[in-house]
Parts: C-alpha cells; sequence; structure tokens
C-alpha cells in the first residue's frame, strides 16, 4: 500500500516544481470541494499528487499506530481516501471528521481502532467543511469555526447511524457510509436553504494528464497482478472460486481467498476499470482517479469481474437510452462507483445487475441536488437507495417463481 503513495511523492516532483506544489496546496485547501471539482485543475497535478499521498500516508501510520490489521475494508479504505483525495479531500477538510469520531469513541468509552474504519469512510462529508469555511461569503474566522464544529459533528454521529443504515438496504450497497452520508448531507443543505444559504454544483475538470494515468495506472494494476500471482504460490489456482462470492457486506477477500487472489482481483479490475474509460470515451482526470481507485480498493471487499461488469453494462445501456445528454466524466464515474450494487449481480444473476445499473443511471443523476454535492459518495447513496428498492421487488418475484 506504500507503494502509490510514495509513487505519486516521485512523481509531483518531477512532474512540477517545489514552488508551484506548495502554490497548488494552499489553492486546494481554501476552494470550496463540493462535486465536481478536480484537484488537477484547482492546484495542479504536483499538488494533488502530494495531497493524495499526504492524506494516505498518514492514515497508513494511524492504522499502523493503532495496531489495525490490514484486511478487505482496511485496504478499501486507503484506496478510497487515496482516490478521492484528487477531488474533495485534503490535508485541511478531513481533520474535523477524525476528531469526531475520537470524541464518540471517548464518549462510549471504547478504542478509537474499533470506530477508525467509519471514520476513513465518513470523510465523504469534508467538502462541507470547506464549503461553510469558504463558500457561503461568510467572514473567514466565523466559516472556520462553523465548518470545524460541523466536520466534527459529523464525525461524531456517524457511527452509530451507518451501522443502522445498512439494515436498510442489507448489505447490498457496499458503499454504506455513502447512502448514510448522502441523508445528513440531505438534511444539512435542506437546513442550509432554509436559511438563504445555498450551494451551485461545479464540473470544474482536467483533461490534460489523460494518456499519462491511463499507461501509469495499468503498469500498476499489472504489477498488483504480478504480486498475487507470486504470493499465490506462482499461481491463479482458487480464482474461480473468488468469483463466485455474492460480494454482499461483509465480503472480505483477504479472510476468504488470502492475499495472493485479492491482489489478483484488484489488479484484474483497475484493468477492467480503465478499459470500460476508454469504451465510453472518457478521460481520466481526478475524479475518474477517484473510481478507479475506489474501485481497485474494494475489490479486496466484495467485487469481482462477475459481479461488477453488469453494473457497467447496465450503466452503459443506460446512457444509450437516456434522453438527457450525459457528461463523459459523470458516465464514467457513474460506472466505476456503481459498482457499489455488484452484490445485487452477484446475489441474483448478470440480468438483474444490468436492471440495477440501468436504474441506478437514473437515481444518481438526480440525488445530488438532495444533498448540494456535498457527499463526495453520491453513487453510495444513490446505490443505497437502489438496492434499497430493487432487492425486495426481484425477492417478492423470485419466491412467486
Amino acid at each position: 500500500m506504500l507503494l502509490l503513495p510514495i509513487s505519486f511523492i516521485v512523481l509531483a516532483f518531477i512532474l512540477d516544481t517545489p514552488s508551484n506544489i506548495l502554490k497548488g496546496i494552499l489553492e486546494i485547501i481554501v476552494s470550496p470541494d463540493i462535486l465536481l471539482t478536480d484537484y488537477i485543475k484547482v492546484g495542479g497535478i504536483g499538488a494533488t499528487l502530494i495531497n493524495s499521498a499526504i492524506l494516505t500516508l498518514v492514515n497508513i501510520y494511524i492504522i499502523w499506530k493503532l495496531k489495525i490489521n490490514i484486511n478487505g475494508p482496511i485496504i478499501s479504505a486507503i484506496f478510497t481516501i487515496m482516490g478521492f483525495a484528487f477531488f474533495g479531500k485534503n490535508i485541511f477538510n478531513v481533520w474535523p471528521v477524525y476528531v469526531g469520531g475520537y470524541l464518540y469513541s471517548k464518549y462510549q468509552k471504547t478504542h478509537f481502532k474499533n470506530v477508525m474504519l467509519i471514520v476513513m469512510f465518513t470523510t465523504a462529508l469534508s467538502p462541507l467543511v470547506n464549503e461553510l469555511a469558504y463558500g457561503l461569503n461568510l467572514p473567514i474566522p466565523t466559516g472556520l469555526v462553523l465548518g470545524v464544529f460541523v466536520g466534527i459533528l459529523v464525525g461524531f454521529i456517524m457511527p452509530p447511524l451507518s451501522a443502522h443504515m445498512v439494515r436498510v438496504h442489507d448489505g447490498y450497497n457496499l458503499y454504506n457510509i455513502g447512502f448514510t452520508a448522502g441523508l445528513i448531507g440531505t438534511i444539512i443543505m435542506s437546513i442550509m436553504r432554509s436559511y438563504g444559504f445555498a450551494t451551485n454544483s461545479k464540473m470544474i475538470l482536467s483533461s490534460e494528464y489523460d494518456m499519462f494515468f491511463k499507461i501509469f495506472f495499468a503498469i500498476f494494476f499489472l504489477i498488483l497482478i504480478v504480486l498475487g500471482f507470486m504470493f499465490n504460490n506462482k499461481s491463479f489456482k482458487g480464482y474461480k472460486r473468488l468469483i463466485w462470492f455474492t460480494g454482499r457486506l461483509i465480503t472480505d477477500f483477504t479472510q476468504l481467498t488470502g492475499f495472493g487472489l485479492t491482489l489478483i482481483n484488484m489488479g484484474l479490475m483497475g484493468l477492467i476499470g480503465i478499459l470500460y474509460v476508454i469504451i465510453t470515451g472518457g478521460v481520466i482526470n481526478g475524479p475518474v482517479i477517484g473510481g478507479l481507485l475506489t474501485l481497485v480498493g474494494f475489490s479486496s471487499f466484495g467485487k469481482h469481474p462477475k459481479n461488477s461488469i453488469p453494473i457497467l453494462i447496465g450503466v452503459l445501456i443506460g446512457s444509450v437510452l437516456i434522453t438527457k445528454e450525459v457528461n463523459p466524466t459523470i458516465l464514467v464515474i457513474t460506472g466505476l462507483f456503481g459498482t457499489t450494487i455488484a452484490p445485487i449481480s452477484g446475489t441474483y444473476g448478470y440480468l438483474a445487475g444490468i436492471l440495477a445499473g440501468f436504474v441506478h443511471l437514473s437515481v444518481v443523476m438526480n440525488v445530488g441536488y438532495l444533498h448540494g454535492g456535498i457527499n463526495l459518495y453520491n453513487n453510495g447513496f444513490s446505490g443505497g437507495i437502489v438496492a434499497t428498492i430493487l432487492v425486495p421487488i426481484i425477492d417478492a418475484f423470485k419466491k412467486e417463481d
């Protein structure tokens, strides 16, 4: 897990100058971060890579310090943070959430390591900190205090809420925190709008590093496959068994099949992700990198080709039939992140998966308004809604059969 963030640091100083990196990091910190804000466009390539590397390495250090075992959920959380550090999470706006989670652990008299995983995913709402601090035209000291306070509050209330929400979709939405964060974000945004504070959606995207990142990540995903092959006694033996798991929460491939096969699956899913970007005619920018790394991370925790490809096909079919014009980046990230509902196809078959992906595209393009773009896991919110509605219907027809 250290390979990628260290590579980012080296690349940052090859592609950019130290002065540009420092200036870019400051621009990222003071920029409102609601969806979609590509840090490569805001602060430059060097600052974005350093932002991602720092956030990833600090989280790995905390995990090591707390003596948390590396497993599927932790790998998925690290890759998710690494990816979202390209478009929404930065070295300023995530920490109030951690403070909130720490205070919750003290309140409940439990060790912080027991809520660390939830806290890492809760940074989905970290743009709220920036939006309150810089995006509402409040005096900066007032905005900063308000942003930090609300960030701490979100970190404090998320652990009990997320435990409850998983029962709603019954484990068929892998981004459970995204579903919960979407509901919290909807309430917060409703309150803000009631008092005259509104946010406007953004579409700040880069395109100049498309080919570079396609080659870079393709090499990295191949390395994962080679490492997995070596760890698995120089074979792919057992992979057929892995793709027969439904992926429904909680499916930890590191425990069920071992690290070797998990790495092979992560690398293979990464290559499928890049192929999907190429097929859809999209370019790799900050949000797409977030989608790719999240896809790869959750390939240690439920996703594999058999349950994910039907979702991608469903999204593609939806994009062809839909009358509304779909932005290429939206189409790409909806497919990549939309695999959050892969357990539906894993459980009910590929036709159900295609249907779920088809519905997901329409839902995800409309739910963003509810939380005003402050929930970075918009697909997790949409996926929770789709799974909650679709699964009981499929069950009903299945029982009749």
